[in-house]
């Protein structure tokens, strides 16, 4: 069975990576396009997802390039918006591990203007699940027209959250003054160690997971890099290791888990609602699923998510989930 439509709401931004230069006192960029949000619609799509994005996208250079990109990898744009304003760019120097430090050029970029008009006439009969986050969540004109929409879109379908938090352009404070609404709006919380250590500084993973359920958040999922990933049902936690793989950088990896993540609970006829038949073995499955992708993501450069064809098949000698108590 197909899976269901997911539309995605939040920024494309052109990421822009140091390359060598040909001169002395040059600076060469190599610029590809991203931003969380439609990232995990590339990858959604490039999984067999049907995925709509809902973004604007300004017409200037980084803009078209987003058009194509997109488009070229079957995400919806029809609902996308012709926007004036300039793209928001992000400029990217790797560490020795692959690890991206940004600074973002974003201040009235196309990104961040929504309005209620622009969202009033999405229609998502057709769409099971809506996932945004990010910068778009928090990032003022436009936040307060997204968590409108997030909330009439919330008795219709499944809401999905990454906060993707990016203190270099908005105080995590920002991001925590608003967390209890989101879990309060969202069925799947997914989010980062980095954005932890961010969120609840000191906390363990476990706790914060036992917070976010209290808030309404029913499966929250934390990406921890190479140890893999912890996921809480309601107080039911299972760890799925990671995959090992060669890493070229971590662009977009947990863009690619989040859509991994997605995409099987989709396949599996458990997006639309909200997730009352999910069981812990389901979050096993999609989380073991997603970290396949997410490793997939770290061999390429860039937020390069992979395509259907290029997943392994499940072999018996797949590592098996290590379970938690969840008292623990």
């Amino acid at each position: 069975m197909s899976p269901p439509q997911i539309t995605v709401l939040g920024e494309c931004v052109a990421d822009a990576f140091t390359e060598p230069a040909p001169a002395r006192n040059e600076l060469a960029l190599r610029v590809l396009p991203g931003g969380g949000p439609a990232n995990t619609a590339l990858a959604l799509a490039r999984l067999g997802t049907p995925a709509r994005l809902l973004a604007r996208l300004s017409g200037d250079v980084f803009g078209r390039l987003f058009r194509d990109h997109l488009t070229e990898s079957g995400v919806d744009l029809s609902h996308a918006v012709e926007a004036a304003e300039p793209s928001t760019l992000a400029v990217a120097e790797l560490d020795a591990h692959g690890q991206a430090a940004f600074s973002f050029h974003a201040q009235a970029t196309a990104d961040w203007q929504w309005t209620g008009a622009e969202l009033a006439g999405v229609d998502l009969a057709d769409t099971a699940c809506v996932h945004t986050g990010s910068l778009a969540l928090v990032r003022q004109p436009g936040a307060a027209a997204v968590e409108d929409f997030l909330a009439a879109a919330a008795p219709r379908t499944t809401i999905s959250i990454d906060p993707n938090v990016r203190p270099l352009l908005v105080h995590p404070e920002a991001y925590r003054a608003r967390l209890p609404h989101w879990c309060g709006l969202a069925d799947v919380l997914r989010l980062s160690e980095d954005d932890l250590n961010l969120l609840l500084p000191g906390t363990p993973p476990e706790q914060a997971c036992d917070t976010w359920h209290a808030a309404g958040a029913r499966l929250v999922v934390i990406t921890r890099g190479a140890d893999g990933a912890l996921a809480s049902l309601d107080g039911e936690r299972v760890h799925v290791p990671a995959v090992a793989t060669p890493v070229v950088d971590t662009v977009g990896a947990g863009d690619s888990f989040t859509a991994g993540l997605l995409h099987h609970l989709g396949t599996h006829q458990l997006l639309g609602g909200r997730l009352t038949d999910l069981s812990l073995a389901d979050v096993e499955a999609a989380c073991l699923f997603a970290v396949q992708v997410a490793a997939l993501t770290c061999s390429a450069a860039g937020p390069n998510p992979p395509w259907q064809h290029q997943l392994a098949q499940p072999t018996p000698d797949t590592p098996a989930a290590l379970r938690l108590d969840p008292t623990h």
